[in-house]
């Protein structure tokens, strides 16, 4: 694969912190998309096919031995080269919108900035495994301790990166914004604090600015 990145206008991410609150804002991109006459295609990382999902139990399932923070980096990207080779870009060559929960900036602030990893070997993995880098990220920004409440039972077993302390929590949102004020033209900030419908309607503001800038 050619290490140069590509800049896909069709492929839309959304990033955050735990407890954000991705999941209704999804469904508000792809309702608005599907309004206009868009196909969409939804997909998460990591995951998105068969063997991506397998490889996403490995990495959020509590493990008998410690899982290494480069041995976590290096399945992500396995992960994700399946899924842009499988999902993404045959979705985007037939003309479609991919809606990605998470993508490579979540490597930068999860694997980065939250486990020290080098930023380096992250945009090398990125050119050489990935190739392409969303049109529009939308990131719903929240402060930890209130994400972290908002998980609180939702689910009976929190799973590896859930169990992590919250100063791991503050560098990956530290990371996050980092990402977003080097890149104001790719990132929109989405307060998440707000209620989900209020949520939703940012991000519909958001991604209608945008579309109406493609046409």
């Amino acid at each position: 694969m050619s290490a140069a990145l590509l800049t896909h206008p069709r492929l839309v991410t959304l990033e955050g912190g735990e407890g954000a609150g991705k999941t209704s804002a999804i469904t508000a991109i792809r309702e608005q998309l599907q309004a206009r006459g868009h196909e969409v295609v939804l997909t998460r990382e990591p995951g998105g096919t068969p063997l991506a999902e397998r490889i996403r139990e490995l990495l959020l399932h509590p493990q008998e031995e410690t899982l290494q923070p480069e041995t976590e980096l290096l399945l992500m990207f396995a992960a994700r080269a399946q899924h842009v080779q499988q999902v993404v870009r045959p979705a985007l060559q037939r003309g479609a919108f991919v809606v990605s929960d998470r993508f490579t900036d979540s490597s930068y602030a999860y694997q980065g900035n939250g486990r020290g990893l080098d930023v380096d070997w992250i945009q090398d993995l990125e050119r050489r495994a990935v190739g392409l880098r969303p049109g529009l990220t939308l990131l719903l920004d929240l402060d930890v301790r209130a994400g972290r409440a908002r998980t609180v039972g939702r689910d009976l077993w929190p799973d590896r990166i859930e169990r992590e302390q919250d100063d791991f929590f503050e560098r990956v949102r530290e990371g996050f914004r980092q990402r977003a004020a080097a890149e104001p033209q790719r990132f929109r900030l989405i307060d998440a604090a707000q209620t989900p419908t209020e949520v939703a309607a940012s991000v519909t503001r958001a991604l209608g600015d945008w579309l109406d800038g493609l046409a």
